[in-house]
């Protein structure tokens, strides 16, 4: 690595989104129970989703915590002999503004011949998002319209959770209170 090559790097102009914020990250957990324990009982995170074991549309289970409004900060995942705990990441995740965003970030990805792993939306969360890779093979989310949890601390149940494979379906068929009208609709029709 070059030092100063790398100090001098800079946001292109002209890019047709800007990530807002770090949303959330995922990590693999020995044991979930207790890695939950410990994010709330000593970081004060509050639980906002608790997946079982069986469940399959995420074998292993899940846990989600949230320290704000944002239906999660950190997603807990079972940790496996591939994805060990304390050395594997499950995901980092990103935010930006606006649904017009994520479809320019779709785009942007595929004009960069950056392969896909997903764009659409999972369950917890009911955010829209498009899912890759980074040249180490971490896995990055990009995501708009995460759910908020309100003040009496009630999550979107998981009945209305709308899980699709395709940002075009995710817009087609919005989870409830979830507007998907797109101003411009250009980086959809490509």
């Amino acid at each position: 690595m070059n030092p100063d090559t790398v100090a001098a790097l800079k946001r292109p102009a002209g890019l047709p989104f800007r990530i807002g914020k770090i949303g959330h990250v995922a990590v693999y957990a020995k044991d979930l129970e207790r890695s939950a324990r410990f994010y709330t009982e000593v970081l004060g995170f509050q639980v906002t989703d608790v997946i079982p074991p069986e469940d399959k549309g995420l074998p292993g289970g899940a846990v989600f915590l949230r320290c704000n409004t944002d239906h999660h900060a950190i997603a807990l995942f079972p940790a496996t002999t591939e994805n060990k705990p304390g050395g594997s990441l499950h995901h980092i995740a990103m935010e930006v503004h606006t649904l017009e965003e994520l479809t320019r970030v779709r785009e942007h990805l595929r004009q960069h011949q950056v392969p896909i792993d997903l764009d659409g939306r999972r369950g917890a969360g009911s955010q829209l998002v498009v899912e890759f890779r980074d040249p180490d093979n971490h896995r990055l989310e990009i995501y708009w319209d995460i759910d908020q949890v309100g003040s009496e601390g009630i999550a979107r149940p998981a009945s209305e959770w709308k899980a699709v494979t395709s940002l075009e379906a995710a817009i087609a068929d919005p989870v409830v209170g979830q507007d998907t009208t797109l101003r411009d609709r250009s980086a959809l029709d490509r």
